[in-house]
């Protein structure tokens, strides 16, 4: 181990020692408050002697809540968390502290190791450090969902055991209560607040208040079928089933379905955003790596070229991440967000901001209006299209700073290649000794010498330098012969011309505003991936209503009304027509029902919603869904093979995204800049030899 690495890690333990001593210092100063007495006295009683777990994270989950950065993310999580608790605080603030003290496990350690391999490359390092921030999200995401799937997943044995205590009790709320007996589940806290939604006075408004917060679908569904079981009664079915069962039966095959859909989802992306983002850290080695093996790529990547790639492969790579992520989490609720007041209303409510925003805004009615609110549906975003253009010239104005600088970087880049790169003609293979290094060095301070005389002096003359170096000390006085002075000059000259050269030119600005544009069409492009992506579960949302118009129309004083707002409550990517044909229901039911086939243009929906309007005035609704029962097994292995070919897609997408980044890192800057350069290094060297023949 050389010297200087033994000093670095030193350098690093010290500092390491350093950041964990002023934490604790902050920490415990923290702990010494009024709040986290508090919070110590309500536990003294129950205090064991030794380490208690339950205890740190509580007092961890107070100091998380304290930390700014922190801050964010402890509330993101508890907003998530505390719908799948139920009003149980001690088991929230549990769970986040455990999520956040396992991402700052994994997130400190990470940002010394990336600063100590990127602390050479200030661009990289700073990208390294924005991607961490993504990374935060991804982890605190993985580790949430993971929670949300074993709720999921403890809700197939609570339904069998639903079933069971059913058979023995024959009534909907014993049954639930039986069952909700089992504290350490978090499922039993769901099946306590719908008993006592059951039990309840008002059952009907206690329930549209606990649709506002189940954690899924599925659980809306029970509950909603569990009251229409208990107001109206169980009935048996035709081959003398209880109805009740069979739609428990119904809702359990939809949740294995969702089960085995969000499992194959997982592990198709597991791994796809790290790779997406792993490229940035062999930007340096491969440079490295390519210098110290073909010294002809030295000014490749020392320049501005090499510069410019750099800032390619972080733009793609920055890119590639946000769009696996967006593919994994489409069609999911995003519960995280808050979009009551988000920083663009606050943004749109200052006077001065909220007249320049509104300039660039279309007016209402107009079809650029109306197609920005329809992508708005489409991609279930919900941004406010002043929330949206907000997004866009912002995008816009940072895209354009950020051109502007990197023109400025890549200019300031290559003039300090000039300045500091070795003089010398480079073999093709290999690089230089140690000796050979310390004379080209020696050349390259004595070229700055006229470099930095003439850099802003635009008006000198090839004459006038070579004037200047016959004449200077470090070349004349008879130093060398009238040809190794012309050499010299020219060499010098050359430099001089591309120093000179390197300031940022009216087509370069042209392009920084041709990103700018861009810029403010990405937030768009980005509805619009969304949208398409969402495509993909139209099939699949579509069987989801299939699913509970077989489980409605058995049950009797069920009529289209009730069926159209069990699907509204359901909808996702239908939400928007479903709303608005409830909306105007009661202003005419057939009317509503034609506006509502109008509003989509997706053929199975068409049908159901035909069926509703044949059930409005013609037939009953068991016999306008008599189809449904029927042909029950083909639609669940139709929503099989739905599922499949949806994750088929999203993996072959995701694929490409995932590892797009990796292909243009080793392309563009490894394979092209060695064959291209090579070949121009040989070609060169070739006429050389030529001429000295």
């Amino acid at each position: 181990m050389s010297n200087e690495m033994l000093k670095y890690m030193i350098y690093g333990v010290l500092g390491l020692f350093v950041v964990v001593a002023l934490a604790y210092y902050i920490i415990y100063n923290k702990m010494q408050n009024k709040t986290t007495k508090y919070v110590a006295s309500l536990v003294q009683g129950t205090k064991k002697s030794s380490f208690n777990m339950d205890v740190f994270f509580q007092k961890f989950y107070i100091n998380c809540a304290k930390i700014p950065f922190v801050r964010r993310y402890t509330l993101k999580l508890r907003r998530r968390l505390e719908i799948i608790n139920l009003e149980d605080e001690y088991l929230t603030r549990k769970q986040v502290a455990q999520i956040m003290l396992k991402a700052i496990l994994v997130i400190v350690p990470l940002t010394i190791v990336v600063i100590m391999m990127t602390k050479s490359n200030f661009l990289i390092m700073s990208s390294v450090l924005l991607f961490e921030i993504f990374f935060i999200e991804s982890i605190v995401e993985g580790m949430v969902d993971s929670v949300d799937n074993k709720l999921l997943k403890q809700q197939l044995d609570y339904f069998a055991e639903i079933r069971h205590a059913y058979h023995e009790y024959n009534m909907v709320e014993e049954a639930i209560y039986e069952v909700s007996q089992d504290d350490e589940k978090e499922i039993s806290r769901q099946s306590e607040r719908i008993y006592e939604v059951l039990i309840s006075d008002d059952p009907e408004t206690e329930l549209e208040k606990y649709y506002d917060i189940a954690p899924n679908s599925y659980l809306k569904e029970f509950a909603g079928i569990s009251y229409l079981t208990r107001e109206f009664g169980d009935r048996k079915d035709k081959d003398g089933a209880s109805l009740y069962l069979k739609n428990l039966n119904n809702i359990t095959q939809e949740m294995q379905l969702e089960i085995l859909k969000r499992d194959k989802l997982d592990y198709v992306f597991q791994s796809l955003s790290m790779i997406a983002a792993l490229p940035i850290l062999f930007i340096d080695a491969i440079k490295s790596w390519c210098i110290g093996q073909f010294a002809f790529t030295r000014q490749f990547y020392n320049g501005s070229l090499g510069f410019f790639a750099q800032i390619g492969i972080v733009l793609t790579t920055f890119i590639c991440y946000i769009l696996v992520r967006k593919l994994k989490d489409n069609g999911s609720v995003n519960t995280t967000k808050n979009m009551e007041n988000p920083w663009q209303k606050k943004l749109y409510n200052i006077k001065l901001a909220k007249k320049i925003i509104d300039l660039f805004i279309p007016k209402k009615g107009t079809k650029e209006y109306n197609k920005i609110i329809k992508l708005l549906k489409d991609s279930a975003s919900k941004l406010k299209i002043e929330w949206l253009y907000i997004n866009r010239l912002g995008v816009a104005l940072l895209s354009f700073l950020v051109s502007i600088i990197v023109l400025f970087a890549a200019h300031k880049t290559a003039i300090n290649y000039q300045f500091t790169e070795p003089t010398s003609n480079y073999n093709l293979m290999g690089s230089m000794n140690e000796n050979q290094e310390r004379k080209a060095m020696e050349i390259t301070k004595k070229d700055n010498v006229f470099l930095k005389k003439f850099q802003y002096d635009y008006d000198v003359t090839k004459e006038k330098l070579a004037k200047e170096i016959a004449e200077s000390d470090e070349y004349g006085n008879g130093q060398n012969s009238e040809d190794q002075l012309t050499v010299i000059i020219d060499r010098v000259w050359e430099k001089l011309q591309v120093v000179q050269s390197e300031y940022v030119k009216w087509f370069e600005v042209l392009v920084a505003l041709a990103i700018m544009i861009i810029g403010y069409q990405a937030p768009v492009w980005l509805l619009i991936f969304q949208k398409i992506m969402r495509q993909m579960d139209m099939e699949n949302e579509v069987m989801q209503f299939q699913t509970i118009i077989l489980m409605l129309m058995k049950i009797e004083r069920v009529n289209v009304e009730m069926i159209l707002e069990w699907l509204e409550r359901y909808a996702n990517i239908f939400k928007e027509p479903i709303t608005k044909c409830v909306n105007n229901y009661e202003a005419g039911a057939w009317e509503a029902l034609e506006e509502l086939k109008n509003d989509i243009s997706f053929q199975q929906l068409i049908r159901i919603v035909e069926s509703l309007q044949a059930a409005v005035e013609q037939i009953p609704i068991r016999e306008a869904f008599d189809e449904l029962d029927s042909e029950r097994a083909y639609h669940q292995e139709k929503r099989k093979e739905s599922n499949e070919r949806t994750i088929s897609r999203k993996s072959m997408i995701g694929k490409v995204f995932g590892f797009g980044p990796m292909v243009v890192l080793f392309v563009v800057y490894l394979i092209i800049p060695l064959c291209v350069i090579g070949m121009t290094s040989m070609t060169e060297s070739m006429n050389e030899m030529q001429t000295m023949l």
